[in-house]
This record gives structure tokens, sequence and C-alpha cells, in this order.
């Protein structure tokens, strides 16, 4: 591309993120197709699935979400950035091929690993036997237990703690009010990718990134999947007769995909109530676009814990738990009437969706709210 780039403005980028994101309106999509839609939905609370989805689609009914995963359409499975993503069955295999890599090293490479004298050689060779016991869905315990038979109940539990993070397999649906409760089931998914299936598995998740989060940098592909960055770049440059470039408000280079939504950057954002781990607060480098800096450390807890969110005018403007019956809703700032009215709407359909499912979600990160700022605006919608 010759001449100079388009520019762009951090608010443009926002609503790019919230378009893409299905966050600027509702669209009436079947749970499969919004999980394409939006790439990926961070899935490491049970709830969080359904509230995304919530947030998203039309007249959304969470029933159509647990038969979904009950009949393996969408699948759970540790992914991006090492934690947990619901997505389309068909993007498992080659997303996990994409960031194998990295959960390979994230376990093997780590001293409760490498400490009790296993090598990533001892991890590949185990991995027969526990794809094999994976035929069928079994728990973590169950699996240490038959790999204990003939090795030390330590090494067991550590071979285990590697592969249950880069090994193909998914999480099996356990039943309960999100599909899958606090004990996970385990299931073989397929094969283990071989180069080249990873090679083309990093050019599909940065397509696939771009569709759902563009325009974006690299550093910001690298803060949703942590696919180290000269893979991102090759990746980019196989994709490069599909792509289109911008500058972005601080000069940089952002890439997109030619023809992505882009809408103007006074679109008018609804308010929403965003679950914990949301994929639109989580997915660039730099979460300005949509989670004001002063704000950032008030969502997002030191120890990686995402707070669920006020989302008003396209930005994050204070957290919500739900409280008896009702949404409790914290703000950072001073907001407008409309805001609250619409917030209030909003947290009427949420309350009823967790009265049949959960109506405490959440609840075991409320000592986060002991340390929200003491001029915050609390309110019970």
């Amino acid at each position: 591309m010759t001449g100079p780039r388009p520019q762009l403005s951090a608010r443009r980028l926002g609503r790019a993120t919230l378009a893409r994101q299905l966050l600027l309106r509702r669209e009436r999509l079947d749970v499969v197709d919004a999980v394409r839609r939006v790439g990926a939905l961070q899935a490491q609370e049970p709830a969080s699935p359904y509230l995304a989805l919530w947030n998203r689609v039309e007249a959304f009914d969470p029933a159509e979400l647990d038969t979904a995963f009950a009949e393996r359409r969408l699948v759970k499975a540790t992914l991006m950035r090492i934690t947990l993503h619901a997505v389309a069955a068909a993007e498992r295999a080659p997303l996990h091929a994409a960031v194998l890599r990295t959960l390979r090293a994230s376990r093997l490479a780590d001293r409760r690993f490498t400490s009790t004298g296993l090598t990533a050689q001892d991890a590949d060779d185990a991995l027969p036997e526990v794809l094999d016991l994976l035929q069928q869905p079994r728990t973590g315990a169950e699996v240490e237990t038959a790999l204990a038979g003939h090795r030390d109940p330590e090494t067991a539990k550590r071979l285990w703690w590697a592969l249950k993070t880069y090994a193909p397999v998914r999480h099996a649906p356990t039943g309960g009010s999100w599909s899958f409760g606090r004990r996970p089931a385990y299931q073989a998914a397929g094969e283990v990718p071989g180069e080249s299936e990873q090679t083309a598995g990093v050019v599909h998740l940065v397509r696939r990134y771009l569709a759902a989060f563009g325009p974006a940098t690299v550093a910001d592909v690298w803060a949703f999947a942590m696919v180290h960055r000269p893979r991102v770049r090759a990746a980019l440059e196989a994709l490069d007769d599909e792509l289109v470039r911008y500058e972005g408000p601080s000069g940089e280079e952002l890439v997109d995909l030619a023809g992505a939504a882009l809408p103007d950057e006074d679109e008018p954002a609804p308010p929403r109530l965003l679950g914990m781990w949301d994929s639109a607060l989580l997915a660039h480098g730099d979460r300005a676009r949509v989670v004001p800096e002063e704000h950032r450390r008030l969502v997002g807890r030191v120890n990686g814990d995402s707070l669920p969110t006020l989302l008003v005018d396209g930005r994050v403007a204070g957290v919500w738990r739900p409280v008896e019956g009702r949404v409790e809703a914290t703000a950072f700032e001073p907001l407008p009437a409309a805001a609250w009215d619409g917030l209030a709407a909003e947290a009427h359909v949420l309350t009823a969706l967790l009265a049949d499912r959960e109506p405490t979600a959440y609840s075991r990160y409320a000592h986060w709210w002991a340390k929200l700022p003491e001029a915050a605006q609390v309110r019970l919608l």
C-alpha cells in the first residue's frame, strides 16, 4: 500500500471493537454463529460465556448454549493466553495448533515441573497414555490415579498438570447451572498438531483475531494470544493480500482485514453489563480503547482477575455484582441519568437470567469490592 495511511482515533478504534464484538447492538444469531463472529469467549468462570452471549445476542436463550456445549458444537479448552475459552468446535484444532508452543513452554519450562526431575520428553512420552485414558471423560483425579499406577504419585500429578494444559483435550460438560462446574472433566479432542499445522494455525488465529478485534498491532495480537511476535509477523505477511493498514492515535501501524467493520466514532454505544474476563476488555496490548487508564487497576486485579464491568458510551465506567436478587452497580465516575436508566433496564433482564441459573454468580470474588474507591457511586438496580 502506497501513500499516507488513514488515521484512526482512539474513540473510533473503540467503536470498531464494540461493533465486531456485537456490543453496539444485539443481533439475532445462533449461539455458534455468534461465537464465531466474536472469535472466542473467555470461559474461566462457568457463567461468563453465558453472560457474554446475553450481552451480544438478541433474545438469547441460555438453553441454546447448554445444547451447543452438550452436542459439542461449542467446546471449552485451554487456548489463548493459557486460559479457558469457548470456541466453535471447528476452531479448536487450528487455535490449539497456533498456541501449542506457548502452552508447552508455560508448563514444561516451569520450575513446578522441572524441579521434580521431569523433562519435556517425559511429558511427551506420557501423552499417548493420557489421550487413550481420555477417550472417555475423566476427572483430573482419575487421570492422576491412572498415571500413578506405575509412577510415583507426585510424578503423576506433575505430568498431568503439564499435559492438561498443552495436550489436545477439551473440557467435557458436567452439568450444573452453566454446563461446567468447578471440578472439570476432560476428554481427548484430536491429534497433536505438527509443525505445518502450527504454522497454518497462527495464520488462522491472526485472521480470526483481526475479524473480531481489529484494527490492531502485532503487540495486540501477542497480548490476546501470547504467540511469539515473529510468528505473528510471518502470519501477517502470508495474509498481506487480505490486509489494509492504518495509522493509530500514537502513530503506530495498525493492520486489519479489508472490508471489516469500522463504524464512525460517534456511533451510539448502549450501556452493557459485561461478565468477568469479557474478551472485549482483554484483547489488546493497549486496553485503553475500552478501559480508561484510570480504571484499569480497579477492574483488572493484581492476580489477573477481571471484574464484571459497567460499559457506558463504549467505555468501562465501573463494576457490578449480584446482590439479593438485584444488581449492585459501582460507578467510578459520575454518570448521566440516561446511563443509569439504561443500566437499570439491562439489570432487570440480567437478574431474571441469573435467578434461573445462579443468583449469586461471581460471589467468590466479593473480596475485591472492599478494595474499590470509597468515593465511588453505588446503586442497586
